[in-house]
């Protein structure tokens, strides 16, 4: 069995590491690496090949910094070429970025079976390119693969049932990779001697929602800084949002540090008192390591979080931040939920691959 891999944004790196470590074990399997270039570079891009031994990319597009519809388009040309080379039997996806949409339509196109990962998330808001992304992939996909009961559901509501292909729950790959390296990267991090805090609020802003309405970017950043004066928050700062908050000359009185790794980032998330963000992954992680999340969007795919009642979900109404905040903070986290399955997403992903191809 032949696959090609597609991936291009930082998750998709740390979920084609945790099932590329299962498709290599196997005999008979060659799996190729396709790297769009969507995060392009060292923080976002190299360090997490780096750390999660993932092999360099058989190919490397290099693209990004682009409008959706142009990064999108000269992906999908490029990607239809090697796949017409490569002809192989799966097309693997990973979540909800230009580069799984246009190497779902490259592949479906050529009548190549796709495979998709983190299948039926919905955050039913058509105004997300995310979601775009989501919807289109899955309706063109072949192995529908779920992390989590609400996205099987998702997908039967929307009529997957009457469609030719075949819905599969996993679990989540995320869970599987973090339960891997947790402990490599409790030893190879060095990133908690730049935190001169014992306790300290973690924060991530990079959405588009977020970072490119200044009136929005505002209100989260006045409510940070009220939740600042109580508890000092790290802030590491993605590159397109440190340019549109320097561009806007406001004044951050958190304690900024770089784009960090995956290590970095499993050891701020295991050390941290709270999180507040707009991942999508970084809303899992937290719950993996029993940390309470804030989401600062207006709506969450991870639903199961917010029904667990360990995530809230706030958009920037800085009335809602607060108010979580002081909840969340008076609080301890006791859920044994498991919603996101026991570790082994990436061995079901790789067994359902066989078990059709």
């Amino acid at each position: 069995m032949k696959v090609v891999t597609i991936a291009g944004a930082r998750p998709q790196f740390i979920k084609a590491a945790a099932v590329s470590r299962v498709l290599r074990q196997e005999k008979g399997v060659h799996e190729i690496l396709l790297h769009t270039g969507q995060h392009f570079d060292a923080n976002m891009s190299k360090i997490f090949f780096d750390e999660l031994g993932i092999s360099n990319p058989d190919y490397n597009l290099g693209i990004s910094c682009l409008q959706h519809g142009a990064m999108t388009g000269r992906m999908l040309e490029r990607i239809e070429n090697i796949l017409i080379k490569e002809k192989p039997d799966w097309v693997l996806v990973f979540g909800d970025t230009n580069s799984t949409i246009a190497g779902a339509l490259g592949a479906a196109k050529l009548h190549l079976k796709v495979a998709h990962v983190e299948s039926g998330m919905r955050s039913f808001n058509r105004n997300s390119p995310e979601e775009i992304n989501r919807v289109i992939c899955d309706r063109i996909s072949d192995l529908l693969l779920c992390s989590t009961t609400t996205a099987v559901k998702n997908l039967y509501n929307e009529g997957f049932a009457r469609f030719a292909c075949d819905i599969i729950q996993t679990g989540d790959v995320m869970y599987d990779a973090a339960l891997y390296y947790s402990e490599k990267a409790s030893r190879a991090s060095r990133i908690m001697r730049q935190i001169p805090f014992k306790e300290f609020v973690l924060c991530t802003l990079h959405r588009q929602e977020n970072t490119g309405d200044i009136s929005i970017l505002k209100r989260l950043i006045l409510s940070l800084k009220k939740i600042h004066q109580k508890i000092p928050i790290v802030l590491p700062v993605h590159p397109g949002t440190r340019s549109r908050i320097q561009s806007l000359d406001l004044k951050l009185p958190f304690h900024i540090i770089d784009p960090v790794g995956y290590f970095d980032m499993l050891t701020l998330v295991k050390n941290c008192s709270l999180i507040l963000t707009d991942s999508g992954g970084l809303q899992k992680e937290a719950f993996f390591f029993s940390k309470f999340c804030i989401t600062l969007r207006d709506e969450t795919e991870w639903v199961e979080l917010v029904k667990l009642g360990v995530n809230k979900v706030t958009g920037s109404n800085q009335e809602k931040i607060l108010s979580a905040f002081e909840f969340f903070m008076n609080k301890e986290f006791k859920s044994k939920a498991r919603p996101y399955g026991n570790g082994d997403a990436s061995e079901k992903i790789v067994a359902a691959m066989l078990r059709y191809s």
